[in-house]
């Protein structure tokens, strides 16, 4: 189950285009990494029953999480630590990006997490 709709992705990532199947495989993606981010924090508290502001971050770090992986979603999945093809090379940026719970996503995201209490790592 997704905690976004395309409704909120287009809220929240206004301007971005993603067709319409993917997007839904991307939410669903999305949905399941933050809820990982979290610790499975998410769905074993169920959602419906967060505050109002904790579902509004998780919606929106799903919406958020959604437009990194169609942007950088093959990169990210690939088992390559760096790569390069005649002297040109790519690498992501650590102080852009952090990783928790076996999710890289940007600190945008991350930073949506913790402000719903429920990213930090003790007991909850």
């Amino acid at each position: 189950m997704a905690y976004a709709t395309a409704e909120d992705f287009a809220r929240y990532c206004a301007g971005q285009s993603v067709d319409a199947d993917t997007l839904t495989a991307l939410l669903e993606q999305a949905s399941d990494q933050i809820d990982a981010a979290c610790f499975g924090r998410i769905r074993r508290a169920c959602i419906e029953r967060l505050t109002a502001h904790q579902q509004e971050c998780i919606q929106k770090a799903v919406c958020l999480h959604t437009a990194w992986l169609a942007a950088y979603g093959e990169a990210l999945e690939s088992p390559l630590a760096s790569y390069g093809i005649n002297g040109v090379s790519m690498a992501f940026d650590n102080t852009r990006t952090i990783q928790q719970g076996g999710v890289t996503m940007g600190r945008q995201v991350y930073s949506l997490l913790l402000q719903s209490g429920l990213a930090h790592r003790g007991i909850w």
